[in-house]
């Protein structure tokens, strides 16, 4: 792609307006998702992605699904910004006087991206892996308590109270006392074993079947083409890294289930759900994964290369007149 050189504030706008439009579309996969990853050995309240929303919809109201959303799009913002924007900064200064980049510095480029993103995209996903996971935990809760009530024939007892979930400001004071800035970056390990793998397969994939598209070197490819490259890269690095997801999923839960393991580190992680849940384990959830990266970067993609933000900030000057 010959690229007409973009303002770093275009990319910085287009990289945030494409994260916003595509989590939102999205958003109820991702807790699906998160559900089903973070299920154990304990009492599964899921067997499938429709079997979880329809339950979240029933016990928590339509809204349900988009526990968590609130985070997503107040920091997918800077995320997406500098995922895109550092992918193309690296691929500039990887670029020798204009020519082609080889598939390694496109790889090296995209290693680069997925590293930076990993400052902002840590503590997103801390936060907003307790929002999602507060519902299935809760409702197993709720469900141990019924059948325990009739396992000891106490119909009459009274109904336990409610529980009280945190609010994503609750979660984030309380890791702050207890535990300072490091409580947030929880994860970061596994964070970057799974976005730097990503992005590396993401980035390359992307720009060279997109380049199919293009029937000059000096034109942009169509939306579509763009669109269906984003879709086709991002479920393809989605689930190529999907081990790395379930990993760090786990170690970012700060709560368990019923009869759910605790997990010291990477290593500990991945040997227990080897162990006690075999291979197949590390790729649950890995449909959804799929289903919520495809359309998310193939509209990221869109709105990036189409170049949103070069109209608005052209446009600008001429109100301020």
């Amino acid at each position: 792609m010959a690229d007409k050189q973009i303002s770093l504030p275009a990319k910085l706008i287009n990289g945030g307006i494409a994260g916003l439009i595509g989590v939102t579309c999205v958003f109820p996969i991702d807790l699906a998702k998160t559900r089903l990853q973070n299920q154990q050995n304990g009492q599964r309240m899921y067997t499938s992605l429709s079997d979880c929303l329809i339950k979240t919809i029933r016990s928590e109201g339509y809204f349900g699904m988009y526990r968590g959303a609130a985070v997503n799009l107040t920091l997918v913002t800077p995320e997406k910004a500098i995922k895109l924007a550092a992918n193309d900064f690296f691929r500039h200064h990887l670029s020798k006087d204009g020519k082609k980049l080889t598939l390694l510095r496109e790889m090296l480029a995209g290693c680069g991206a997925g590293t930076c993103q990993v400052i902002v995209t840590t503590p997103m996903e801390m936060l907003k892996i307790q929002l999602q996971d507060a519902g299935r935990i809760a409702a197993q809760k709720k469900l141990m308590a019924a059948q325990a009530q009739l396992s000891s024939s106490r119909a009459a007892a009274a109904e336990p109270a409610v529980e009280r979930r945190p609010t994503a400001t609750q979660i984030t004071r309380e890791l702050l006392r207890s535990k300072g800035i490091a409580g947030l970056y929880k994860g970061l390990g596994a964070t970057l074993l799974r976005d730097v793998p990503f992005s590396i397969v993401y980035f390359p994939l992307f720009a060279n079947l997109n380049k199919l598209g293009q029937k000059d070197p000096n034109v942009k490819a169509p939306f579509y083409v763009s669109f269906l490259s984003g879709c086709v890269a991002g479920s393809t690095a989605a689930v190529a890294v999907n081990p790395c997801d379930v990993i760090k999923t786990r170690l970012q839960s700060l709560q368990r289930g019923v009869n759910e393991d605790t997990y010291l580190g990477i290593l500990d992680c991945t040997k227990k759900i080897w162990q006690k849940e075999g291979p197949t384990a590390f790729f649950k959830g890995a449909y959804c994964r799929a289903l919520v990266i495809a359309p998310l970067f193939g509209i990221a993609q869109v709105v990036y290369f189409v170049g949103i933000a070069e109209f608005l900030l052209d446009m600008l000057p001429k109100h301020q007149a």
